[in-house]
């Protein structure tokens, strides 16, 4: 099989550019039933250019009689006017991970793939509403820094960084940098001073208490969001067979029809995402979970148009 045909494993620049007309029916707003009172009772998540609509209130004495929303008010049967705020310019920075932990699938796509989507989902999204996009693409070696810039050159460079990491994982490769997926945070911490949206996409590994304080301190400033990629894998496994475990430096065949081994190594598994979960709660990072096994538009889709992004509990 030739490399440009192995779907799922790898992306091309090609698969990353087609994301563009799917960001295009994406929206970023909580979906709400039409016939409830409360039907556009929120703040935008994804901003306009000029005013930004920021809620429906009561009405005051003193309120413009033109900002009355008559819809609302016959809802309801009192007076609510709708409430608009400057808009400002907001970056968006895309933390990507293409760490050799990521090249790893059992079913649609290994989570490299998936990350790769979404974060070019992200940026064509970002870039269709005018606002500019940057990007920190991390491998095990090495990161690609770009500041946010609104032009569609730039956003082709940051894929091209995402496909470039993506086609030198391999197998055969030597094991991974944990640590590299803090020195990505602190590259982010270097550009994101204040009010940026940050989407860090990442299987988490190799996550310690480090991570925790980057994660904060992002979160202190900026609208930190923790895309969470999973396979399904860290959650089920086989009831029998072998399997090879490994912490990064050694690996060793075991045999799951063997007593609690089985169990043994699903707490390990799900006990690291669980860790990050919980660092996430913590510091007030909504967790926004991706998983291996569908379509990633399809789970963006839905994801985003709940009322909010909550921990994948």
């Amino acid at each position: 099989m030739q490399l440009s045909d192995e779907r799922g494993v790898y992306v091309s620049l090609d698969d990353l550019m087609r994301m563009r007309l799917k960001a295009r029916g994406l929206t970023f707003l909580p979906r709400q039933s039409p016939h409830s009172v409360l039907a556009g009772r929120h703040a935008s998540r994804m901003r306009g250019r000029g005013l930004d609509f920021e809620e429906i209130r009561d009405y005051l004495p003193g309120d413009d009689i033109r900002s009355f929303d008559w819809k609302a008010t016959a809802r309801t049967g009192k007076p609510l006017v709708r409430v608009f705020t400057e808009e400002r310019d907001r970056p968006t920075l895309l933390v990507v991970d293409q760490r050799q932990a990521m090249f790893f699938g059992t079913r649609v796509a290994f989570k490299s793939v998936t990350a790769a989507e979404v974060a070019a989902l992200a940026a064509w999204r970002v870039l269709s509403v005018g606002d500019r996009v940057g990007a920190v693409v991390f491998g095990d070696t090495d990161a690609a820094v770009f500041r946010p810039r609104r032009s569609h050159s730039h956003v082709l460079s940051i894929l091209h960084a995402i496909v470039d990491r993506n086609r030198a994982l391999h197998a055969r490769a030597a094991p991974g940098a944990p640590q590299m997926l803090n020195t990505a945070l602190r590259s982010a911490a270097r550009i994101a001073g204040h009010d940026y949206a940050v989407l860090i996409v990442s299987d988490f590994d190799g996550a310690d208490l480090d991570t925790k304080r980057l994660l904060s301190e992002l979160a202190e400033h900026n609208d930190v969001v923790a895309v969470l990629v999973q396979d399904p894998s860290a959650r089920e496994m086989p009831e029998r067979g072998r399997v090879v475990a490994t912490d990064g430096e050694l690996q060793v065949a075991v045999d799951l029809a063997k007593g609690p081994t089985r169990q043994r190594l699903l707490d390990a598994s799900t006990g690291r995402l669980q860790q990050v979960l919980d660092w996430c709660h913590q510091v007030g990072v909504p967790v926004m979970p991706l998983t291996t096994a569908e379509d990633v538009t399809d789970q963006v889709r839905q994801l985003l148009g709940k009322r909010r992004l909550g921990a994948a509990r």
